[in-house]
């Protein structure tokens, strides 16, 4: 395990964030500030895939009333407010039961607006994430570096901690998010060198989910390996869920998941896979997808043919190396029966499920 950078600690509904506490997950709804039905449908998915912290947007102050109502709906998950020019409106979520408040304070406007939302995020014992963006960033500073560099970020994001910090006011997390992944990793490294804020990790405006992912996974894993970060969203012009499962995957591919899961090992086809290994992996994961585990980190393998079986996939917990139409089942590296082509999904699921039973019952 790397070591995690340290930083303050700061509680988003019950959720810390920060100081060695798990790191969190989290999207944003795409539904109509205005369509509360949406909202909640699309909440619930999110936390059906493994969402830990939720934000919506806040353009207008009846856009403000989606927490109390989503509370009056039975919704647990925190939610956090993004607000941004209208000071009046990070007030009016703080007083709807918002669990965090996500500002610029840059563009809140006066200092006096600043103390009015840092005194109420106080008073409900809400912290605020003040969310530099590249695309928004002070004429002044974009003047003084010749664009949104990562110094340029920094400076800006440490500025208007300071504001918050004059205010009385220190339960602050900072994110810094450019879509250049080069430039994520730069500004999240010197934050991490320069402040003990919990930091938001994320690639803004990444792409779709197939560009978007592999630019996440190269600038929010890279922070990760390096021990930085405290929460992160996968940004993806995608459905939100989609983000969630990156999230999750990612945090597991590097055991950072308390959740648990399943990663499933898959070997690239050659010219001696005899069976349909890239349907099988495909469905098996699909299969699973969602599954609770308990905890229980698990790693099944679904392999081509015997050359890459028990041998190359020996950390699986157990796994599939196929044959011609048929599989062989394997449990920590030793083989125990042949299954059928067709039978091979229903082996793991089967074995899936008998794990997660076992794992529970020791524990």
């Amino acid at each position: 395990m790397m070591e995690r950078r340290k930083s303050r600690t700061v509680h988003v509904g019950g959720i810390p964030i920060g100081g060695g506490a798990p790191i969190t997950v989290q999207s944003m709804t795409n539904t109509p500030a205005a369509d509360f039905d949406a909202a909640e449908r699309q909440i619930r998915a999110l936390c059906a895939a493994g969402c830990d912290i939720v934000r919506l947007a806040v353009p207008d102050e009846d856009a403000a009333g989606v927490f109390a109502e989503m509370h009056r709906r039975g919704i647990r998950v925190p939610m956090v407010a993004d607000i941004h020019f209208d000071y009046k409106l990070a007030l009016a979520a703080v007083a709807s039961g918002a669990s965090k408040i996500r500002i610029n304070p840059g563009n809140i406007g006066a200092e006096w607006k600043v103390r009015e939302v840092a005194s109420a995020c106080s008073a409900a014992g809400l912290p605020i994430r003040i969310g530099v963006n590249g695309g928004s960033l002070e004429k002044s500073l974009l003047e003084k570096y010749g664009a949104p560099t990562p110094d340029a970020l920094l400076e800006s994001a440490l500025t208007q901690a300071e504001m918050l910090e004059k205010c009385g006011f220190s339960d602050i997390v900072l994110s810094m998010k450019i879509s250049a992944a080069a430039d994520t990793i730069a500004v999240y490294r010197m934050a991490a060198q320069q402040c003990t804020y919990p930091l938001h990790i994320g690639v803004t405006e990444a792409g779709d989910a197939y560009s978007g992912l592999i630019k996440n996974a190269v600038g929010i894993g890279s922070l990760l390996a390096d021990g930085i970060g405290d929460t992160l969203r996968i940004s993806l012009t995608a459905d939100p869920v989609e983000e969630v499962r990156a999230g999750r995957e990612l945090l597991r591919m590097l055991d950072l998941d308390p959740r648990g899961g399943i990663e499933v090992v898959s070997c690239p086809t050659c010219g001696r896979t005899k069976i349909d290994l890239i349907s099988l992996a495909a469905r098996f994961k699909d299969a699973v997808q969602g599954m609770d585990t308990k905890g229980k980190r698990i790693k099944v393998a679904v392999m081509g043919c015997v050359v890459n079986g028990p041998g190359e996939a020996r950390e699986a917990d157990f796994g599939i190396a196929g044959g011609d139409g048929f599989g062989v089942f394997f449990r920590g590296g030793e083989t125990v029966c042949r299954v059928e082509e067709d039978q091979i999904i229903p082996r793991l699921l089967e074995e899936t499920v008998r794990y997660i039973d076992d794992s529970a019952e020791k524990a």
